[in-house]
């Protein structure tokens, strides 16, 4: 496993899932954490793992699907400072279901949460780390950015994370710095209380076809574990390349680690 000691890494979604372990497996390389989230209960749990594990954490409690949530959190994260590593994992994947059924306003929340906040956060914690020549900047996207279609009921979720990932690519061009970096990272089919969730609705409120598929991932262990995922993002992590789109199996190998396959 890498090493980021001396290193701050932020991580939004740490709550649960695949932010929570991501940012413990960070800490277990040594960083310190800035742990972000909606959750004041989940984020604290987190803090104290991390602190479990020898590294000090600091909790942001934000919203990051408002257009107010984002400007408080951009303020208190600049106040923090000393951010080295940026992973933009928070994101929804509401709303779901026809595309002739769903609420502006839930789309446009999904917009601001899975692509605006990003993209201010990024701008706030971007010139620090160009100054000091050093930085990583992670967006979490998911396979499904590069399939579209296959996600028939989750077009605001697609379309999203298409635009994550333009974004992405972009500001990774954009950058001339050498040492600071930005990639998207697609995780895998991994099992999260989102999976869970998506599993328990009804079929016909966000279609059966959409329904089926999340559940024939669960019922045919297609399903990694955040731990998994959160490993091939710490191996991609101490890579140097920019403007990459990372996968799970797509992970550079170290020594003792065995190829993961989704």
């Amino acid at each position: 496993m890498p090493s980021f000691t001396g290193r701050t890494a932020l991580v939004t979604g740490a709550g649960r899932g695949i932010g929570r372990a991501t940012a413990l497996a960070l800490a277990g390389a040594g960083a310190d954490l800035v742990l972000l989230a909606r959750s004041d209960g989940q984020l604290s749990a987190v803090a104290d793992e991390v602190r479990e594990r020898g590294r000090t954490s600091t909790t942001v409690v934000a919203d990051l699907s408002t257009v107010d949530g984002i400007s408080r959190a951009r303020r208190t994260l600049s106040a923090v400072g000393g951010i080295d590593i940026v992973i933009n994992n928070a994101a929804t994947i509401t709303p779901m279901g026809p595309s002739t059924s769903v609420e502006t306003d839930d789309v446009v929340a999904a917009l601001i949460l899975n692509v605006a906040a990003v993209s201010a956060i990024n701008s706030a914690l971007l010139p620090p780390m160009l100054a000091q020549g050093w930085g990583r900047i992670v967006n979490v996207s998911s396979g499904l950015a590069g399939r579209p279609a296959s996600f028939v009921g989750g077009n605001a979720y697609v379309t999203t994370k298409a635009g994550l990932e333009a974004h992405t690519l972009n500001l990774a061009a954009e950058i001339e710095q050498p040492g600071v970096t930005a990639n998207v990272y697609r995780p895998g089919i991994v099992d999260t209380s989102m999976q869970a969730w998506i599993r328990e609705q009804d079929p016909q409120g966000i279609g059966e076809a959409l329904h089926g598929q999340f559940v024939t991932y669960y019922e045919q262990g297609s399903l990694i574990t955040p731990e998994a995922s959160a490993d091939a993002l710490l191996r991609h992590l101490s890579t140097s390349g920019t403007g990459e789109i990372w996968t799970v199996a797509s992970a550079p190998e170290t020594a003792g680690s065995a190829p993961i396959r989704p």
